[in-house]
């Protein structure tokens, strides 16, 4: 049975029932300084392919590095968000091994002597078996470890893969990149939920890293990327299966799909009574499944020995303490702090989180607008416009002083609910202001009495069975009588001084 063969044989829901599954995620860093990890070149995304590089990011010969002090001292404020002990000394190494995007032909790293050690993170995921009851799970951090980036191949062909490319190009601008690592020990008793806890934990890391400002963790544009590991043995085996790497995963939806798809993949294996080779592998966002990379390389692979060309690095006490003073609060105590505060369920919070609202909220709050009114217009109208244009919440073009503006037009009773939506729809659409929409399209309610019994009279004759139902203490059949003038009036009637007009008319 070959590799593919196997895929799509046996069920998610299947394997989890007859194999445990064991994960582990490797997430690479890339850290927003100013510049690179051993060199003053410009650490920033883009740039002319190879502009942004000197003879000691290139490994020119005669070069030296000097280590980047405030990578330092942003990995340290990582480990220590992440519960880690900061190392009395810390070394670097070289890694040794042959790829074109490594300029020097060896990678600067830290091997058996990282900066940070032994921490966790606390995650909750949602078990639907449970009836969506939170599950914690504590992801224990094995190390976090500084190196430097490499550059970046780019294969030229059908496939964008080496195997079948016309040519390759390499772009070392990434080279020399302070690039952290963050490695897990094995999260074990997931069961189903592995997908998601590994979903989860590259989140609540994502959301960690950009709450210490150390980077800007764009998924998309590779400063943040995750390897995932995973492995699965039969219920009650005492040893654990054969892992395989699935590299470079490049979103949250990828690394629970990766997942998924390599528990499949290694079921399907296992039930032929085949062996799981451990090696690298590639993720498909096309097809949501892996394929072969290379052989997993063990440490001594890589010929590790010490950097001779810089001193270890020493952080005193008072620089650590120093740095844990500056630590933020971080999102778990955040989140459960604006929970508290707004009168919020874990599925609320949870919901929020999900659509990428939590902080829109927060600052539609802060702008005047009540929690449940910023909460109602960022999860119904504006989630449902980002979900149909493919869009992030974010980056729809209106403000959290937008829709807090448009919460206040509805309670001072300028607009009512349909008013509103048009009013959002005019500021997305780039017609100016909440203000300027309204005057511009003509969509101030209409509350005058004169007006409104007019059309209230209308109504009631042309609906005569109706009145007559509430004149006989149906008051409920008001509800039709009230959509008949709201149609009148083009949606722009006061509907709670409709129906107090028509009770009051038909009484």
């Amino acid at each position: 049975m070959t590799d593919q063969a196997t895929m799509n044989l046996v069920s998610f829901e299947d394997a989890v029932s007859r194999y445990d599954p064991l994960i582990g995620l490797e997430t690479h860093v890339e850290l927003g300084t100013l510049t690179k990890m051993f060199c003053g070149c410009p650490a920033r995304f883009g740039g002319e392919p190879n502009s942004l590089v000197c003879p000691v990011c290139l490994g020119l010969p005669g070069s030296l590095p000097v280590t980047n002090r405030m990578a330092i001292e942003y990995t340290m404020k990582i480990g220590l968000a992440l519960n880690c002990t900061i190392a009395d000394t810390a070394r670097f190494a070289r890694k040794n091994y042959f790829y074109p995007d490594m300029p020097k032909d060896y990678q600067i790293s830290q091997y058996d002597e990282p900066l940070c050690t032994d921490g966790w993170l606390d995650i909750t995921v949602h078990d639907p078996a449970a009836g969506d009851e939170p599950r914690p799970f504590r992801v224990e951090i094995e190390r976090v470890h500084l190196e430097e980036d490499t550059g970046k191949s780019m294969h030229v062909g059908s496939t964008g893969r080496i195997h079948g490319a016309e040519y390759s190009l390499v772009d070392y601008n990434r080279a020399g990149i302070p690039l952290v690592e963050i490695v897990t020990k094995p999260v074990a008793g997931t069961g189903a939920l592995a997908p998601e806890v590994a979903r989860t934990y590259v989140a609540e890391l994502r959301d960690l890293l950009r709450a210490l400002g150390v980077s800007d963790v764009r998924m998309e544009e590779g400063s943040l990327r995750c390897d995932v590991n995973t492995s699965l043995a039969p219920r009650g085996a005492s040893a654990w299966g054969t892992r395989t790497e699935t590299k470079n995963v490049n979103s949250l939806r990828s690394v629970a799909r990766a997942v998924r798809s390599e528990i499949q993949r290694q079921a399907a294996l296992l039930d032929a009574g085949q062996r799981v080779v451990q090696e690298t592998r590639h993720f498909n966002e096309e097809t949501g499944t892996t394929s072969p990379g290379r052989s997993k390389e063990e440490a001594q692979d890589y010929r590790y020995f010490p950097e001779p060309d810089l001193v270890p690095v020493a952080p005193s006490r008072d620089w650590v303490e120093s740095v844990r003073a500056q630590l933020p609060e971080l999102p778990g105590a955040r989140r459960a702090r604006l929970q508290r505060e707004w009168g919020l369920s874990e599925l609320d919070m949870a919901a929020l989180r999900n659509a990428g609202a939590l902080d829109l909220v927060a600052e539609t709050i802060a702008a005047g607008a009540t929690p449940a009114d910023a909460r109602k217009w960022w999860l119904s109208e504006l989630l449902r416009t980002a979900n149909k244009s493919g869009a992030e919440l974010g980056d729809l073009p209106i403000t959290p002083a937008d829709v807090a503006r448009v919460a206040q037009l509805v309670d001072s009773g300028v607009v009512n609910d349909r008013l509103a939506r048009e009013v959002i729809e005019g500021v997305l659409a780039g017609e100016g202001t909440p203000d300027e929409v309204v005057t511009g399209r003509g969509l101030v309610v209409v509350s005058d009495d004169t007006a409104l019994t007019a059309a209230v009279d209308e109504a009631i004759a042309a609906h005569p069975d109706v009145a007559e139902k509430i004149r006989s203490g149906k008051v409920a059949a008001a509800g039709a009588l009230v959509g008949a003038v709201m149609k009148a009036t083009g949606g722009k009637a006061d509907a709670s001084r409709v129906r107090e007009l028509i009770l009051g008319r038909l009484s």
